[in-house]
């Protein structure tokens, strides 16, 4: 007779639980396996050379369908007139949108212009992207100095001042819109000092002030961030030396600080710039181009050609849209080359 197994050698009954996930396991190894079957299969096939073009392929599609189509489109349109949308409906117009864009008696008088809509949203954004782009990097610079010296809580202001970028343009745009309106916060204050209401949103000068700082307050820190990394590259030998010499805050600065910051700085005022010009969600949500048109801009021109107004003049949407284009690259292009002119 076989003597029995002992009942500590005997190995316990699997409950419901270990063949769920031992099923789980298989599952899940059956899963892995797949995806390296198939690349080892396709190696094989194609070559490791020509594996990296596989995994940047579905970016490449993105691109290509979302992006580099739609510019080419883009191109279709502002050579072609008509409101049909479908290019093929569309006949060949040439020059015409260009022309009638820029078809001016005095370009210093929109009334003057076939299209005073367009040289005004044009006028409009360059009195913001001068107002904008330079104190944006003004306060950015400022609060990145602070923000790099040795002061309590670093991290937390760092944090605090970096917070707007993470909210969307249109939740900014309706705070701000709250605050700012007739019976908002701000007159509320106001008010209770006093005082009275103050026509923020109605004012032109009022509306275009609030649109430049709103804008400052929701991209700082983004700007901040970027001066800031360019500052503890420095070295801090150098800060050392200069103390060393007698040199003041000031004076290292000027001397040290300002121009070992200069390639960051082109940096930020390049992507500024860009931004800038291209204006619209914030605007949008907050004036939608009011009062008048005092905030009425270049990208809104564009979307109310091509899509807000009922005719839907795709051809000058087009056309106003690759002007812009235009000089966004000539504005690059001038200042890459003075950045390296300074260097």
């Amino acid at each position: 007779m076989s003597a029995e197994t002992p009942l500590s050698l005997r190995q316990p009954r699997p409950t419901a639980g270990d063949l769920a996930g031992r099923a789980l396991g298989s599952v899940y190894e059956i899963f892995v396996a797949l995806p390296d079957f198939f690349f080892s299969l396709l190696q094989r096939i194609i070559g490791s050379k020509r594996m990296p073009y596989i995994f940047v392929l579905p970016n490449l599609l993105i691109f290509g369908i979302f992006i580099l189509f739609p510019m080419l489109l883009n191109f279709v349109y502002a050579f072609t007139g008509g409101t049909d949308f479908f290019p093929e409906k569309r006949p060949w117009v040439g020059l015409a949108n260009f022309q009638q864009l820029l078809d001016c008696g005095n370009y210093l008088q929109p009334n003057t212009c076939r299209e005073d809509l367009f040289w005004r949203a044009v006028y409009n954004t360059a009195f913001y992207v001068v107002a904008q782009v330079s104190l944006l990097i003004l306060v950015s610079l400022i609060t990145a100095l602070v923000l790099n010296r040795k002061i309590r809580a670093r991290g937390f202001f760092r944090s605090v001042f970096f917070y707007p970028v993470l909210l969307s343009p249109i939740v900014v745009a309706l705070i701000w819109k709250w605050i700012l309106q007739e019976n908002g916060l701000l007159n509320g204050i106001l008010i209770a000092l006093g005082h009275d209401k103050i026509p923020f949103l109605v004012n032109a000068q009022w509306a275009r002030a609030w649109v430049v700082l709103i804008s400052v307050w929701a991209y700082m820190g983004f700007y901040t961030l970027i001066l800031l990394a360019g500052l503890q590259s420095i070295p801090a030998e150098l800060y050392e030396a200069a103390k060393i010499d007698g040199a003041s805050d000031l004076q290292s600065f000027r001397r040290i600080t300002l121009p070992l910051l200069m390639p960051t700085m082109l940096v930020v005022t390049v992507l500024s710039l860009i931004r800038a010009v291209q204006i619209f969600d914030i605007v949008f949500a907050f004036t939608a181009g009011g009062p008048g048109t005092a905030t009425f801009f270049l990208v809104q021109y564009i979307y109310s050609k091509g899509f807000a107004s009922p005719d839907r003049i795709f051809g000058l949407a087009a056309g106003a849209s690759l002007l812009m284009a235009a000089v966004l690259i000539v504005l690059t292009l001038a200042q890459l080359l003075l950045g390296r002119q300074e260097d």
